[in-house]
Parts: structure tokens; C-alpha cells; sequence
């Protein structure tokens, strides 16, 4: 009776530090609208930074409840599996049942340092189906489409409203009407019957989004509305987006999360995943900022595709890293890295300096260039799937890393990440000329927006760079990043001495931006089309200026889908 009543106080405890979390997470959230109406750019960025860290801070306090409230260790399996079916019957009608099952798994996983990783102990699994649909009314608004289109417009902002004006309403109406007579024929445009826009704005950096669906008979398109605010303080529409490719690219993983206001996350992740049904799961959730979610659904999502397929991890193709050992099972769309017990002889960092790489570039904006990735710990693969060449491999290079069972190698800290095409074995492969040019224009548009974000590169040999399926080059490489008031760039000697070189005084933060053509990439060819593209890169001039921009606390804004969509916004005011 005794462990009844103790396991009612402690899943009430653990619910209730939760609540709390989604309590701060929303008001931070619901601060998204004013930041951007006022332009306060810092701030957006400072309100990301601490969303990302009421997670930890709340499962601290809920952990340091549950062992004031009992001897943790001294209570048998049966307790923890009554504790689990009692936090289960608490989520009955719970509106983010499924995050909070996250948070329990936590304080679990905190409990007993992840090593009873056991369904009936945590939820291994979700403790119910859920089926989407069923407060679909609670997150997304319908719209009248038989009236014109000009007045389905003027009532979707009679809806969504600003505390700014807008810069030309007129104009702005005018140019949405038109993009949708020009992306639908006549016919189509006849044919929708339904409208439906989520409830929440989705802000982001210097943009806001209304997202939604276009519905027809035959087809079902995205309608994404792309706000901005302008210099003046006023808002515009800067495009109509109705290509699941430019959705792709705005929900991607090397983007910051949205901050978009639901008491439904399921259902709002539900119907995003009907918008993009390439997206997994657990990147939309990750992509709302439920970020410690995400990684449950990716778990779930892994033991599900283990089930079902039979290939074994090895280690992931292209060049082997100085620092970590990364590996992949070729079915699955992800890569498993681990911090190498010893690094090469030309790397100057800690194992701890990895790990604060890591965790700066969670707290950055990625500005939709640098990967997301997910720590693990004590994350567990079957033996009979891996490579025995691979376990050998991971035996010399991460030993300290690894625990081995009868039939599992246990992972004890981990990094995963989207997996990618690296971008030196795609130069090698690819025969297109105009691929390799966008390819390597990519490249540089990438180091420079990183650059722009305040992260130095470090290393920038182009296998430290990925390409996707959409032709974005994204960075992935972060042991070796920065501030960019952490290194000091300077110009070569210019001098007749071929022993100049020699006798020039290197400190350890110094970087000279000409050398860099000599090793982002190897072939000449490529060098000099980098070089044609952008020049400015080999010069310091360019990262002094960068710098000044950076100590200035400007906030740079680089919109994710193409440019040719952007709508005109007059002579005097054209898109930047």
C-alpha cells in the first residue's frame, strides 16, 4: 500500500515538473510574434538559445524531486513498472501525452544512466496510437473557397493579425491573387474545395510563415504564406510557396526550430507530415523544438526499420575523420559518430572541446548550412548487424566508447546526424559541369553564411561538407569551430625570400585566408572555379569585414527557398 501511494506522489511529481516545462516552452514561444513585430532580431536569437535549455533544467529538478521522495536504488523493477502504468493513466486526455512520456523516459533514463532501457520500464514504445484527425479543428483553420481568391486572402488576415501595419496591403493581396492564377490552371483553381492553414505562425529568424494546404479532387498542394518585416516597421509578403520542394528545404535539418504556439503538437506534426510525407516523424518534431521528442520518435523509428531489414552497419563511406569514427547502415538515412579515443598529432583539442563544438552549434543559428545533430548515450546496436570489419575498426580507433554485451555493442556517447552524399565523393562522381559549378558555388555560399552566423569553419576541406537530395551544401564537421572573434586573419608576406614563410611568427589563432585555396579543394579545375565564384573567400579583407559585422551584432537573414519566387516589392524596395 505503502509503494501504491509513493508511486502516485512520484508520477505526480514527474507529470507535474513536465507541465511546468511546456508552460515555460510556450511562453517563450508565444513571445515569437512581439520579437518579430519589433524587430528584435537578438532577442529571437537569446529566446532560441534558452528554449533549447528548459529541458535539462526542468528533468534536473524533476529528477532531485523523485529521489527526495524515495531511496531510488532500493526499489525493485516491480516499482519502476507500476510507476510507469500509473504515469500512463495520469495522461488520459493529456494534450501532449507523447511529450511527456519523453520526459518520464528521461528522468528514467537519468535515474539508472540509461542502462534499463526496457519497455516495461519506460515507453520504449508509446503507450497509445494515436490517430491524427481527431483534433484537427483545434490547430487548423478553414477557409471559404467559394468566393473569389482575392477574398479568400482578405480573410485569412482578417485572421492572422499583425501588431505592424502593412507596408502596401493592396500590393501584397495583388501579388498573392496572382501567384496562385499563375501556379493553378483555371481548372484547378475551379476545383478547390478546401483551404486549411495551421493555427500557429511559424517564426523563424527575420520570417514568419502561414502553412498550409491547397485541396482538390485529384491533388493536394502546400500554401505557404512567407512574411517578413521591413526596415520601416512594417510587414510584407515576400512569396507564395506552393512546391513541396521549397517546404522540404524550409523544414530543414540544418535550419533552426520554429517557434509556433499548440497546445496539439501531435496533431500539428500529424498534418505537417501529410504536407511533406518524405519528412520522417521525428524531424518535424524536431523541427517545432520539441527536439528531446524527436529523438524518441528517431529510436522508435530505428528498432522499427531494424525489424525489417537485414544489411549490416559499416563504416560510412569517404575519407576517414582525425577525430571521429563515423559508420551507417546503408538502408537508413542517418550516421553514427563517435569521438575517437586519440586524435591525430595535427589536431590541438580535448575530447571535452568536441563536445563544446558540438553544443555550440545546437545553440547557433544554422542558418540552414551546419547539420542538426542528436546526442546519445549508452545507445545500443545488435552484434549479429555489424560489420566485423567495422567492430575492429571501432575497437582501435574508440575503445573507451564501447561495452559489449552477449549480443549487443553499447554506444556509450554518440552523435547523430542526417546522413549526406560528402561532398569530395561527389565532385569525384559527378560528370555535369553545370552540377559541379552550382556544386562549388554552393560551397561557398555555405562557408560564407556560417561565417555570417558568427561560426568560423575551422576546417574547410570540402569532405567536410555535405550535398543533399536539393543540391544544398551543408557543413558537418564541427570539431575544429569558432567564434569569429577567435581567430585573427592575416595577409601572406609579400616578399621575393623564399624563406619568408619560415620565419613568419604563426600564433595558434591566426589563419591566412590566401592559403585556403590550396586545401577547401584538390583539383585545379575545381580551385579555380571556387576561386571564379568566390575570390573573396582567399582574402582577408573579407573576414575583417565579416568580423566588424559580427561585433556589431548583426543579424544576417538568408531566405530558404529560391529567390525567383520572392515577390516585387516596388523600385525603391526590391527584395535583398
Amino acid at each position: 500500500m505503502l509503494d501504491v501511494t509513493l508511486s502516485k506522489k512520484v508520477a505526480y511529481q514527474i507529470l507535474s515538473h513536465f507541465d511546468k516545462s511546456y508552460r515555460w516552452f510556450t511562453r517563450i514561444t508565444r513571445g515569437a510574434q512581439s520579437r518579430f513585430e519589433q524587430g528584435q532580431w537578438k532577442e529571437i536569437q537569446l529566446a532560441s538559445k534558452e528554449r533549447i535549455t528548459i529541458y535539462e533544467q526542468s528533468l534536473s529538478d524533476a529528477v532531485a524531486d523523485v529521489y527526495h521522495l524515495t531511496e531510488v536504488h532500493k526499489k525493485n523493477d516491480e516499482f519502476w513498472q507500476d510507476l510507469k502504468k500509473v504515469f500512463a493513466r495520469q495522461l488520459e486526455g493529456h494534450p501532449q501525452f507523447e511529450l511527456a512520456e519523453t520526459f518520464y523516459n528521461s528522468v528514467i533514463g537519468r535515474l539508472f544512466k540509461h542502462r534499463k532501457i526496457d519497455n516495461s520500464m519506460m515507453f520504449v514504445l508509446p503507450s497509445r496510437c494515436f490517430l491524427p484527425g481527431q483534433d484537427r479543428d483545434k490547430v487548423i483553420h478553414s477557409f471559404d473557397t467559394t468566393t473569389t481568391v482575392r477574398e479568400m486572402y482578405v480573410s485569412i488576415f482578417k485572421i492572422y493579425r499583425y501588431g505592424i501595419p502593412f507596408e502596401d496591403y493592396e500590393r501584397d493581396m495583388q501579388n498573392l491573387e496572382e501567384a496562385l492564377r499563375k501556379r493553378l490552371t483555371t481548372q484547378q483553381l475551379a476545383s478547390v474545395h478546401t483551404v486549411e492553414l495551421l493555427k500557429p505562425t511559424f517564426f523563424r529568424g527575420k520570417s514568419a510563415y502561414l502553412i498550409g494546404r491547397i485541396c482538390m479532387p485529384e491533388e493536394t498542394l502546400p500554401f505557404v504564406i512567407s512574411l517578413q518585416r521591413s526596415d520601416e516597421h512594417t510587414l510584407f509578403v515576400d512569396a507564395l510557396l506552393t512546391d513541396r520542394s521549397d517546404l522540404s528545404v524550409i523544414f530543414g535539418f540544418a535550419r533552426s526550430y520554429f517557434m509556433a504556439d499548440t497546445q496539439n503538437p501531435a496533431e500539428v506534426a500529424a498534418f505537417l507530415q501529410e504536407l511533406l510525407p518524405n519528412k520522417k516523424h521525428f524531424e518535424l518534431y524536431m523541427a517545432l523544438g520539441h527536439y528531446k521528442h524527436g529523438k524518441t520518435v528517431f529510436y522508435r523509428n530505428f528498432l522499427d526499420h531494424m525489424d525489417t531489414t537485414d544489411d549490416h552497419f559499416e563504416a560510412a563511406p569517404g575519407i576517414r575523420g582525425l577525430v571521429m569514427m563515423v559508420f551507417h547502415l546503408p538502408s537508413y538515412g542517418v550516421v553514427f559518430k563517435i569521438i575517437k579515443d586519440e586524435f591525430a598529432e595535427s589536431k590541438k583539442i580535448t575530447r571535452e572541446h568536441v563536445k563544446d563544438c558540438y553544443r555550440l552549434v545546437k545553440m547557433s543559428d544554422r542558418v540552414g548550412r551546419m547539420a542538426d545533430t542528436h546526442e546519445y548515450v549508452n545507445f545500443r546496436f545488435p552484434l549479429s548487424r555489424i560489420d566485423p570489419l567495422l567492430i575492429e575498426e571501432l575497437k582501435e580507433t574508440c575503445a573507451s566508447s564501447l561495452e559489449f554485451t552477449d549480443d549487443e555493442l553499447v554506444i556509450k556517447h554518440l552523435y547523430i546526424e542526417r546522413k549526406m552524399t560528402p561532398l569530395n565523393l561527389y565532385l569525384q562522381q559527378e560528370e555535369d559541369e553545370d552540377k559541379v559549378r552550382s556544386a562549388l558555388n554552393e560551397l561557398g555560399l555555405c562557408i560564407k553564411q556560417i561565417a555570417m552566423a558568427n561560426i568560423f569553419p575551422g576546417d574547410m576541406l570540402h569532405k567536410n561538407f555535405g550535398i543533399t537530395r536539393h543540391g544544398r551544401v551543408i557543413f558537418y564537421d564541427y570539431d575544429e569551430i569558432c567564434l569569429m572573434n577567435e581567430r585573427h586573419f592575416r595577409a601572406l608576406p609579400k616578399t621575393d625570400d623564399p624563406y619568408a614563410m619560415d620565419m613568419l611568427s604563426v600564433g595558434p589563432s591566426d589563419v591566412f585566408p590566401e592559403q585556403f585555396e590550396h586545401f577547401i579543394v584538390g583539383k585545379r579545375k575545381l580551385k579555380d572555379i571556387l576561386k571564379s565564384l568566390h575570390g573573396d573567400l582567399m582574402t582577408p579583407e573579407y573576414w575583417h569585414e565579416v568580423q566588424v559585422k559580427c561585433a556589431r551584432g548583426d543579424i544576417q537573414h538568408f531566405t530558404p527557398y529560391n529567390a525567383n519566387v520572392r515577390f516585387n516589392r516596388g523600385a525603391d524596395s526590391n527584395p535583398k
